[in-house]
């Protein structure tokens, strides 16, 4: 019965490290499913980093140039200089 044992204890060990390859943390399919949502986080973070951009560029127009200031309150609010009449055409 000795010798049989070295052989038995090798093979569960195997089939250990197997069932930790194919179904425990660290598996190849856990693997692909923490790629996936890496790859979609890395997405919505270019997005946000984008958005960001855009909003950090709006910031520093305002920020240098009343153009800006005006344009934004032309388009957004309406306003109009002194004696000057706004038109609005709709379609």
């Amino acid at each position: 019965m000795g010798p049989r044992i070295v052989p038995a204890i090798l093979i569960v060990l195997l089939a250990l490290v197997q069932a930790q390859l194919w179904i425990g943390r660290g598996s190849i399919p856990s693997v692909r499913e923490m790629q996936h949502k890496l790859d979609e986080q890395l997405r919505l973070n270019a997005q946000a980093q984008a958005a960001n951009d855009q909003l950090s560029a709006e910031v520093r127009d305002l920020k240098e140039g009343l153009e800006m200031v005006e344009e934004k309150a032309r388009s957004e609010l309406g306003m109009v200089k002194p004696n000057e009449i706004f038109v609005q055409i709709t379609p």
